[in-house]
């Protein structure tokens, strides 16, 4: 299947928004990041910023190189925490539909 190749959304707004928040895996405050997603990007090539999770250190190791959990399991974990993050970002009233 191909694929209209679209730009890459960056936003440092963004980032700053999603790193703001305490971890959504956790709840752990002040050591938050913005984990982008693994899947669907290239090498040294990050996917959208808007595929980002708010995740702290310890959560973010686990989904990209836990050996406990298998890759559909990761990719699952993540998947979820972007969803949560999302509907933080929302509900805290960063999101806004103009």
């Amino acid at each position: 299947m191909n694929f209209l190749k679209t730009p890459t959304y960056r936003s440092r707004r963004w980032l700053q928004a999603v790193a703001e928040l305490p971890c959504v895996i956790c709840f752990r405050e002040g050591a938050t990041q913005a984990a982008h997603r693994n899947e669907g990007k290239g090498m040294g090539i990050k996917t959208d910023d808007c595929l980002t999770a708010a995740l702290c250190v310890e959560c973010h190791a686990d989904i990209d190189q836990g050996a406990i959990l298998t890759r559909q399991e990761r990719r699952q974990r993540m998947d979820t925490a972007i969803l949560m993050t999302v509907r933080a970002l929302a509900q805290g009233g960063r999101i806004a539909i103009k």
